[in-house]
């Protein structure tokens, strides 16, 4: 039986977006909500380092609760490069994010890499390929990741073949089908896992390009109404990109968030046939949608601090996702249970 104190929780679904080493602002985010005890996290919907980040938090809830899942979430950013020594956090705090930002982007190693990726297949290492990433995502305790108990948990990834999304639930959750969520084809070989009817192999890429994350597993009619969107990929920029670099990133952005902006889309459009009688109350599932995120501050990053893991931004991303998911639950907890703490009608009118 629940104490008095969850008794009162609010229950939510988290969607939470992929972006490379920008995902430790998720971190903060979650590590935050897990300290709130008004908030019950029902549902989790995952891409590409979303994915890491719900799995962390699964397991750790299913192990042990809320701190197991803090825990399992510091021990999957100290594995990506993070610092999380105290008495190095003015260290960590002192330089300015746009600065380590350009400092990546100049250095002769960054230029590179990004000129190599350009030009060469992660298929022409032959024999000598490695993701980096399957050394932490083999450690993951797959038996808690695809437990029944605890929050529902899935992720996605993109069908090479097809293009289309492939959610993965349940005991369908696997070290490869994380890595194949966070598959960027031109540095990772994508990944091939058997289908689940036909037994024959399909290959994947990140999950980012047809969802991200994917909402429509939140929809079931037992999960809560309330979706919170931890949103790492701005939205909109207000100066014109006009560098290559910065070019390539915004295109990035753009093509990362389409499949999210398309389902919040379709979720208006099914609230306003609702509000305005078109469709009877109780024929569609009525959503509210809450989002957390920082533009100002990923609007000083680019995709060379989502490709290089620096502790100096990791930590001060996961600073920024605690203050945001504080100012969200000031401004915003009791919004929900009752109405959209998002003006979706405002962000598409």
């Amino acid at each position: 039986m629940k104490d008095a104190t969850m008794a009162q929780a609010k229950p939510i679904n988290l969607a939470l977006q992929g972006g490379g080493a920008h995902g430790a602002f998720t971190w903060g985010v979650l590590d935050r909500l897990l300290e709130a005890p008004e908030i019950e996290i029902a549902a989790i919907t995952g891409t590409s380092a979303g994915a890491l980040n719900g799995a962390a938090v699964k397991a750790g809830m299913v192990r042990g609760g809320r701190d197991a899942a803090r825990e399992n979430l510091e021990w999957l950013w100290e594995q990506v490069g993070a610092i999380t020594t105290p008495a190095l956090a003015p260290w960590l705090d002192a330089i300015a994010p746009v600065a380590v930002s350009r400092a990546i982007e100049a250095s002769l190693p960054f230029a590179f890499g990004d000129g190599i990726a350009r030009l060469v297949s992660p298929y022409d290492s032959g024999p000598f390929y490695i993701n980096p990433l399957r050394r932490i995502v083999e450690r993951f305790h797959f038996d808690e990741v695809c437990a029944e108990a605890g929050p529902a948990f899935h992720i996605c990834a993109t069908n090479v073949r097809s293009g289309k999304i492939r959610v993965f639930s349940g005991e369908e959750i696997s070290a490869d089908a994380i890595l194949a969520s966070a598959c960027l084809p031109t540095l990772f070989r994508a990944v091939e896992i058997p289908h689940p009817e036909t037994g024959e192999m399909e290959a994947y890429w990140d999950g980012g390009y047809t969802g991200n994350p994917a909402l429509f597993p939140l929809f079931e009619g037992d999960l809560p109404g309330d979706i919170l969107v931890v949103n790492i990929n701005p939205l909109e920029r207000a100066d014109l990109p006009v560098s290559a670099r910065e070019i390539q990133n915004r295109v990035n952005e753009i093509s990362f968030n389409s499949s999210l902006l398309r389902e919040l889309r379709a979720i208006d459009f099914v609230q306003r046939l609702l509000d305005d009688g078109t469709l009877p109350q109780g024929a569609m599932k009525r959503l509210r949608i809450h989002m957390i995120a920082d533009d100002a501050l990923m609007g000083q990053l680019s995709v060379a601090t989502k490709l290089v893991a620096t502790p100096q931004i990791l930590h001060q991303l996961r600073a920024a996702g605690r203050a945001a998911a504080d100012r969200f639950l000031d401004a915003h907890l009791g919004a929900i249970g009752i109405e959209s703490s998002v003006d979706l009608r405002a962000m598409f009118g």
